[in-house]
């Protein structure tokens, strides 16, 4: 069960919708009687009045409500009458555990509502029209929805607060912060950050940080989850796309964007699509027509990481199996998502030598469009833009690391989220869903279904299980259609494990070995799995895979709004399906990679190249520390 944020007995959560209060033992499955607008239902006993509503196609307005939130019934838009109590409820919140009658649209409620809906805007600055969310704000809708057709109780022209512009990857403007306090609760008890919180008490509550510090000198993870589920203009990503605008209109750049699988799978949504459907091709299009001049495949460098990361595991393990180097430190965690990387930086730095040394495919790419790209195409790397679509508010922060220039220039000039970029294609006249398919571009225009799997939470490590095992036995792994089913769902934590057997020579010390993996997703989920490290519950686990944001990448913080568990689960059935449907699904085996190492990367994976390149070290207070 989720429990309030501002509870102090609250338990640590999966990222899973929450569920009901506890029903009385005995209680579970029974049905109550209840009338809704006159007529009879029948209610499972515990549940509230909005699921009830909701699961009868009954409709109530909500606005603090969010599916993967604890309940908190603050906005109070969600008000119904119920027969025999002298006040309107909060339907969010308000159990069924005996008989009643209920009115869901009475007049006391519809004009208690509409009260509510003019009052929010009264003190909510500034104009629809000039809004990053106009058209997809839930406090814009409600007030269609209720008739405002004009501030009854004034309307709020000066500021109180000042634009956060701070961090590379959020905006917080909470001049439009209607004190839902859904980022608190993301951010508190969805992620177990605790960057946000509500102080002060009547009209002087606001949402703040500690001591009201801007955000980027705050332990932000920059995950982006607080915009996700923001139902207004108060947080958004820092948008790059005027400077990208700037360089694509410059005759003498050379801008090429790389895109992430997951943006592909739901940036359909921005167009009116349903939850997923891919638009991979479809996409290279609408993109070359902006102005791209190159568009490659971040699945390509997702390969690339396979090789990097696997190679890595297998030389830690040989380190400390078989030359019993005490300095070597398993499990080895992934390290591609940024968000988890600041997380255990702020949090757990004491266990950073666990993490890989590979830096994530946006910035392998980067360093490699900028050194054997430029090479290989004639183009001095300064005249090079790189861009980044992403999925990820966090990449934003990433590409912006001092340390993220070992091609001796920035290696990814800007961060695009799916968001971002489709306002740059309706900028254009475009409408994706219409445009021609077309393919990537050379020479990193092929990619294997493992590079694209990194979109949902247990990717990587399906993707690294698939060269990893075939490397070391010579065979595929033994899952049918190499669909590693242990890796993929959405529970909070799962664990399992291959045995390797019948190993290649080379390999021997790992025969007979069960290699044991972990996947987590969100930091609240990271939480439980460091903290069991701490307590040394891990020591028998090889390779952790941990993603910063609520199922993965395709729950990231510049997908589109709204998200949900059901959003996420249809965006990574579209990357599932596009897996099955490629010729290549092992990383080692996409020819791309294998021509980059033949002539580039020739001391082969961790090599003394590919460790300047496309590696970086993260000590406590070493380079890897914002």
């Amino acid at each position: 069960m989720h429990t309030c944020p501002t509870d102090p007995h609250r338990t640590p959560v999966s990222n899973q919708p929450h569920t009901v209060r506890p029903v009385p033992q005995g209680e579970i499955g029974s049905q109550v009687h209840v009338e809704i607008n006159g007529k009879p239902y029948k209610a499972p006993f515990g549940a509230t009045i909005l699921e009830v509503c909701r699961e009868m196609g009954i409709h109530i307005p909500t606005l603090c409500y969010h599916k993967d939130l604890c309940l908190a019934g603050l906005c109070r838009v969600c008000v119904v009458e119920i027969e025999g109590m002298r006040t309107l409820q909060a339907a969010c919140t308000f159990p069924i555990t005996n008989p009643i009658k209920i009115l869901t649209a009475s007049e006391k409620v519809r004009k208690a509502r509409r009260h509510i809906v003019d009052l929010l805007i009264s003190d909510h600055v500034g104009e629809c029209y000039s809004c990053h969310r106009n058209g997809n704000c839930e406090l814009q809708s409600l007030a269609k929805e209720y008739g405002v057709d004009s501030y009854r109780f004034g309307h709020r022209t000066e500021r109180r607060y000042e634009i956060d512009r701070s961090s590379y990857s959020l905006v917080r403007d909470m001049d439009k912060c209607i004190l839902c306090r859904r980022c608190v609760r993301t951010c508190i008890d969805l992620q177990e950050v605790g960057v946000l919180e509500a102080v002060n008490r009547g009209d002087r509550t606001k949402i703040t940080t500690f001591m009201d510090k801007p955000i980027a000198e705050v332990i932000c993870i920059n995950c982006g989850q607080c915009i996700n589920r923001c139902p207004t203009a108060a947080l958004k990503a820092n948008d790059p796309s005027d400077e990208i605008w700037r360089a694509i209109e410059d005759p003498t750049k050379h801008v090429v964007i790389q895109t992430a699988p997951s943006p592909r799978a739901a940036i359909g949504e921005e167009f009116g699509l349903p939850p997923g459907r891919s638009m991979t091709r479809e996409l290279n299009t609408a993109l070359r027509l902006i102005g791209f001049d190159k568009v490659f495949d971040t699945n390509f460098s997702a390969d690339l990481t396979i090789m990097e990361e696997g190679t890595e595991l297998l030389l830690r393990l040989k380190k400390k199996l078989v030359d019993g180097d005490p300095t070597v430190k398993l499990p080895q965690f992934t390290s591609c998502s940024p968000g988890w990387v600041k997380y255990i930086e702020h949090f757990y730095p004491d266990y950073l030598d666990h993490l890989s040394t590979a830096k994530s495919p946006q910035q392998m790419f980067g360093a490699v469009i900028k050194t054997f790209y430029a090479q290989e195409s004639g183009i001095d790397p300064k005249d090079i833009v790189t861009v980044a679509l992403m999925p990820c508010s966090a990449k934003k922060f990433e590409c912006n690391r001092p340390e993220m220039n070992d091609s001796g220039f920035k290696d990814v000039d800007y961060g695009l989220t799916t968001r971002e970029l489709a306002q740059m294609i309706r900028e254009t006249g475009i409408h994706l869903p219409e445009m021609a398919p077309s393919n990537f571009d050379e020479p990193f225009g092929e990619a294997s279904g493992a590079g694209l799997i990194f979109g949902a939470t247990g990717g990587v490590m399906e993707a690294a299980l698939r060269t990893a095992y075939e490397i070391v036995t010579g065979r595929e792994v033994p899952f049918k259609n190499l669909d590693i089913t242990p890796c993929r769902g959405f529970e909070g934590v799962r664990q399992a494990s291959v045995k390797l057997e019948k190993v290649k020579p080379e390999w021997s010390f790992l025969e007979g070995v069960e290699l044991r993996f972990m996947i987590a997703h969100g930091t609240a989920n990271a939480k439980t799995v460091m903290d069991a490290l701490v307590r040394g519950e891990l020591d028998d686990i090889h390779f952790i895979e941990i993603m910063a944001c609520p199922g993965g990448c395709l729950g990231g913080g510049g997908q589109p709004i709204p998200t949900s568990q059901e959003i996420r689960a249809k965006r990574a059935e579209a990357i599932y399906a596009e897996d099955a449907s490629l010729p290549i699904r092992k990383s080692h085996e996409n020819p791309h990679v294998q021509y980059l190492y033949e002539r580039f990367l020739t001391d082969g994976p961790c090599g003394h190249l590919s460790h300047k390149l496309l590696h970086t070290h993260y000590t406590k207070r070493g380079k890897y520390i914002a």
